[in-house]
């Protein structure tokens, strides 16, 4: 192999199905069959290799756009209890996702996790998520953000703070991913930042143009201004005129 061959291996950057496992793949294809298939539209290229993407949730709308209709080698941020096996899931599921977030009837959950929970455990494995906390161990949720990134795969995060539910405005980011990115900073990685915004009614992933972690630090270290400052600029990204882009 020629030293120019070998410096294209190097900086050849790793698809969706290098990170997912084949039976994983094979769960996916299924899926496709009920849900309709999402467009991804990029307003500045292609998202830089190795990037934070931070995008709004839409329940689980969102994720599942990116990992059945999108190639970007992805990693996706989760509540550590996604991670935890099937009864720690079972109660966020029933009184997190469905009953705060999503306002379902709190038996009407319970009665639907049965079911659901067992399938979205399994999900969640094919996924690999990295699990995030609360306290002292999201050092680890950082640790291992980074040695993705490293890999060149993309990390995701939903910050915002859907404690009224999923918005189609977002209200505020949780300050989490600034933390994480000037963390990013303090390690020498001067990451690509990408906002990206779902659009649930038209199946459309407009996707932003990367900025990166050291300009939003460049005239301020409030975590709190560079939250608001984040989450305005995947607002705007909703009332972007597709029919230019598209």
């Amino acid at each position: 192999m020629s030293q120019n061959e070998i410096c294209q291996e190097e900086i050849k950057k790793p698809t969706l199905n290098d990170i997912r496992k084949p039976w994983f793949r094979g769960l996916k294809a299924i899926m496709r069959i009920f849900i309709k298939r999402s467009e991804f539209i990029y307003l500045d290229g292609e998202i830089p290799a190795g990037s934070v993407i931070l995008s709004n949730h839409e329940g689980t709308s969102a994720p599942l756009a990116w990992d059945l209709y999108n190639d970007e080698p992805i990693r996706f941020w989760g509540a550590h209890e996604m991670n935890s096996g099937l009864v720690e899931l079972y109660k966020y599921q029933t009184k997190v996702y469905y009953h705060e977030k999503k306002h379902w009837n709190l038996f009407l959950a319970r009665l639907f996790c049965l079911l659901a929970s067992p399938l979205t455990n399994l999900f969640y494995k094919g996924l690999n998520l990295i699990s995030i906390y609360n306290d002292a161990r999201l050092k680890k949720t950082f640790e291992e953000s980074m040695d993705a990134l490293n890999k060149k795969q993309h990390v995701v995060i939903f910050p915002e703070d859907s404690t009224k539910g999923y918005l189609p405005v977002l209200e505020s980011f949780h300050k989490g991913c600034v933390s994480f990115l000037k963390a990013c900073l303090k390690k020498g990685m001067d990451v690509p930042v990408v906002l990206a915004y779902y659009k649930k009614s038209e199946r459309k992933y407009i996707i932003g143009k990367a900025i990166y972690a050291s300009e939003l630090f460049k005239d301020t270290n409030d975590y709190d201004e560079i939250a608001k400052i984040l989450c305005d600029k995947c607002n705007a990204l909703a009332s972007v005129p597709l029919d230019q882009n598209s």
